[in-house]
């Protein structure tokens, strides 16, 4: 499929998914914008981006936002890709983490998408996607607050698209598993400092942000309204385990659960 004439806006686009899905589109002839807060890695994803231009911006600055988007200008596509993850049990995290999940997570993007939206439904086409996770469909322990925050976006891109669906806006969900990125290294740990080190992290037997934009990028040409991104980790199966046995998924959850709370207790106990 070819993109070439597009326009697609990318957050989050200066490492992992996000750079991946800016190299993919680029290479199919698209007009990549690519945001983020960090100008230098965003420069240097872009080098590998024929056709671009770097729009830098912090997700959460609301009163900055208007004034991105007139810069932007009209687009065909938008990807809210940018996000936070979290590694800290609840009963130790301070409120303000999952304040701060919440406010990158979910309402950057449909802060984002409220700006967008009108010049898409103006001329009656778009394509509005956003990355959500296998933790929007699934609870897991240590990330209570990112859990939230993606089964929010699940549920709002969801309804988003019973809205605009009839109007010519298609809407994506993109459910990442593991993917090979700094996610791990940069979630918020209970007080509210970044991990700092993905080692261990079980998004270190993921797939490459490449291959995962690959997996996109085929979803979309598909037509797929949801697309799961993943390789052969188990992750991917919970998936169909809550569909077809969601009793088994809960158990099984509540046992990883259990494991890494006592797991927590002895490292505090040493």
């Amino acid at each position: 499929m070819s993109y070439a004439g597009k326009r697609v806006w990318i957050t989050g686009a200066s490492s992992g998914i996000g750079a991946g899905l800016a190299r993919a589109f680029g290479a199919q002839g698209a007009t990549v914008i690519l945001s983020g807060r960090n100008r230098e890695a965003l420069a240097e994803v872009a080098a590998a981006v024929p056709n671009h231009m770097v729009l830098p911006f912090e997700a959460t600055d609301q009163e900055v936002l208007p004034r991105v988007v007139d810069h932007a200008g009209p687009v065909d596509f938008l990807i809210n890709n940018a996000g936070i993850s979290q590694r800290g049990l609840f009963e130790d995290t301070v409120m303000e983490v999952y304040r701060t999940i919440m406010e990158v997570d979910f309402f950057a993007p449909v802060h984002l998408t409220k700006l967008v939206l009108p010049q898409m439904l103006a001329r009656g086409s778009g394509h509005i996607a956003v990355t959500a996770s296998v933790a929007g469909k699934v609870g897991s322990p240590q990330r209570t607050g990112y859990c939230a925050a993606k089964h929010a976006v699940m549920g709002f891109f969801d309804a988003l698209r019973t809205e605009v669906g009839g109007r010519g806006i298609r809407v994506t969900t993109i459910v990442p598993g593991f993917v090979k990125t700094e996610i791990g290294a940069r979630a918020l740990t209970s007080d509210g400092s970044r991990k700092g080190s993905a080692k261990g992290d079980d998004v270190d037997a993921g797939i490459s942000p490449d291959e995962a934009a690959a997996q996109v990028l085929a979803g979309i040409a598909a037509g797929a309204r949801e697309i799961r991104v993943g390789g052969g980790t188990p992750e991917m199966g919970l998936l169909d385990l809550k569909r077809n046995d969601p009793d088994a998924l809960l158990d099984l959850m509540g046992q990883m659960g259990s494991a890494v709370v006592q797991k927590f207790k002895d490292q505090a106990a040493a």
